[in-house]
């Protein structure tokens, strides 16, 4: 429980409590007006619905929150220029896959001879972004927005970012055809090679666009990291205190009945605000 951090948090005619993990991942909240609590994070529900009602139990008007609320920046008017709705999944990598891509001879050479071709690593990103992204797109009919690649400052990208009643959700698409995946709380191995640093970029990336989404909608955006695996053979899960949600793409279905999280006018307003290109362009 000691690792909680409990955050007032009142906008929109809402007033809630939320129940932080040390990196700002909301593991749970609570609702002050009716004593509701929502977990959020499984793992941390013992913890969570013991901070939370410590915190109900003296929680009044009087209190002041814990967030000054700040104006938030204005974005000019949007046009289809900055529209990054008409993105559809892998638009980024497209530039990338065209550059650097060899011919169909040079391809079918370096197959027959077992190593990559040119353009093989940006090719590979470019299916797997698709795959996750037309899984994604599926949950439009329950209410959620979708936003693919995401252009950031220093020439990447966000894959797909989630926007719906369950909150926000940056997810990162890894495709890894054939292999098996391993996730511990703090690395990932491809076939027991070397740990990779998925998991430490996927908190980095909800942290960024958490501050972007905040700047421009001027209240509290949580935002949750996801990890989506394509085309692997086995997905084995061993952590313990995973911060990030962990999932291979025909499951992200998951995420679909969530909710509680932002009401309508919230979506639509951070939906407003990520769909436009010039918000991302300090992130």
């Amino acid at each position: 429980m000691g690792e909680l951090k409990v955050v007032r948090w009142k906008r929109h005619g809402h007033d809630r409590l939320y129940a932080n993990l040390p990196d700002g991942t909301a593991a749970g909240w609570a609702d002050c007006k009716t004593g509701t609590i929502t977990i959020r994070l499984a793992e941390h529900r013992d913890a969570v619905m013991a901070v939370l009602r410590e915190h109900l139990s003296t929680a009044t008007d009087a209190l002041a929150p814990s967030e000054t609320p700040v104006p938030a920046s204005v974005l000019p008017p949007l046009t289809p220029d900055d529209d990054l709705a008409l993105n559809s999944p892998g638009t980024a990598l497209l530039p990338k896959v065209t550059e650097t891509s060899a011919g169909l001879m040079t391809r079918v050479l370096a197959r027959i001879q077992g190593r990559p071709a040119d353009g093989d690593s940006w090719r590979k990103g470019m299916t797997g972004e698709r795959r996750v992204g037309a899984e994604l797109d599926r949950l439009r009919r329950h209410g959620w927005r979708v936003l693919h690649s995401v252009p950031l400052p220093r020439h990447v990208d966000l894959d797909h970012l989630l926007i719906g009643p369950g909150g926000v959700f940056t997810v990162n698409t890894k495709n890894h055809p054939r292999k098996a995946v391993w996730v511990g709380d703090d690395a990932v191995r491809v076939d027991r090679g070397r740990p990779k640093p998925y998991l430490r970029k996927s908190r980095a990336e909800a942290k960024r666009v958490q501050r972007v989404l905040e700047r421009y909608c001027g209240f509290a955006v949580p935002v949750e990291p996801v990890l989506v695996f394509v085309g692997v053979t086995d997905l084995k899960v061993v952590a313990t205190q995973l911060t990030v949600r962990v999932y291979r793409e025909r499951e992200v279905s998951a995420l679909a009945p969530l909710s509680g999280v932002l009401a309508n006018d919230e979506v639509e307003r951070i939906y407003a605000v990520a769909r436009h290109r010039r918000a991302w362009l300090a992130a």
